[in-house]
C-alpha cells in the first residue's frame, strides 16, 4: 500500500530558507486544537497530545480503507490580544509578552482525500476509545495563506525574534503588510531534540 508522505507532496510548504523570502502558499486542510498559555506548560502538551491521538485515529481509519498517509508535521498559530498590546510588533512580541498570554492553534495538516464528514464523525468515536477527552475537542479547520514571507530559524524558541525581525525588515524593503497570524511549522520533534538544533519555519501573511 502506497503511503502518501505530505513533506514530500507539498515540499514547498515544508520547506524554507536561512533568508526571508516571499512565497505563496496553497489552500490546506488541517485537524485543529485551540488554547491559550505557556507552551512549556501541562495544558499545551494535553493540547498536543490530544490533536496527535486524533491525527493517528485518522491515519488508521483511512489504512483500514486502503489509503495510509504519515501523520504531518506539527505546526501552530500564534496571537495576542492587540487591543492590550497594540503597539508591539510581531518581532518584539515574544519578549515583551507573557507567555501566558498567547492564544494558540495548533495544527496537523491533512491530505485531500480525508473528508471533513468522515472526521466530524471519528473524532468522537476516537477520543472515547482512547480515553482523552481533549481529543473530541480537535476540529476540522481550512486554510489558505496565500502571499507570506517565511524564513528556517534554526536553534531555540528563544532566538526567534532575531529571525522574526529578518522577516521584519524584509517586509519594510518590499512594502509588505501582516495579513494574517504568526505561523510557525516544527520541522524537528522539540520534546527531543537538542535546543541548538530544532528547525522552525517562520511565516508571516501578507499583503
Amino acid at each position: 500500500m502506497e503511503k502518501t508522505d505530505l513533506t514530500k507532496t507539498y515540499k514547498q510548504y515544508y520547506t524554507a530558507k536561512a533568508t526571508p523570502e516571499l512565497v505563496i502558499i496553497e489552500a490546506a486542510q488541517f485537524l485543529s486544537i485551540t488554547g491559550k498559555g505557556d507552551p512549556s506548560g501541562p495544558a499545551f502538551a494535553d493540547s498536543i497530545q490530544a490533536l496527535y491521538t486524533a491525527a493517528y485515529g485518522i491515519k488508521f481509519f483511512y489504512k483500514d480503507q486502503g489509503k495510509d498517509f504519515m501523520v504531518a508535521k506539527l505546526e501552530g498559530l500564534w496571537k495576542f490580544d492587540t487591543t492590550i498590546y497594540k503597539d508591539v510588533s510581531m518581532s518584539d512580541a515574544p519578549k515583551l509578552i507573557p507567555r501566558s498570554e498567547w492564544e494558540y492553534r495548533l495544527l496537523i495538516r491533512l491530505p485531500g482525500f480525508v473528508s471533513k464528514v468522515v472526521v466530524a464523525k471519528a473524532l468522537p468515536e476516537i477520543a472515547a476509545k482512547k480515553n482523552i477527552p481533549r481529543a473530541g475537542e480537535v476540529e476540522w479547520f481550512e486554510m489558505n495563506e496565500g502571499k507570506s514571507v517565511q524564513i528556517l530559524h534554526v536553534g531555540p524558541f528563544s532566538t526567534e525574534p532575531e529571525s522574526l525581525q529578518k522577516i521584519a525588515d524584509f517586509c519594510k524593503e518590499k512594502e509588505l503588510q501582516q495579513n494574517g497570524l504568526h505561523h510557525e511549522i516544527y520541522l524537528s520533534d522539540f520534546r527531543k531534540t537538542p535546543e541548538a538544533k530544532l528547525k522552525t519555519i517562520l511565516r508571516e501573511p501578507v499583503k
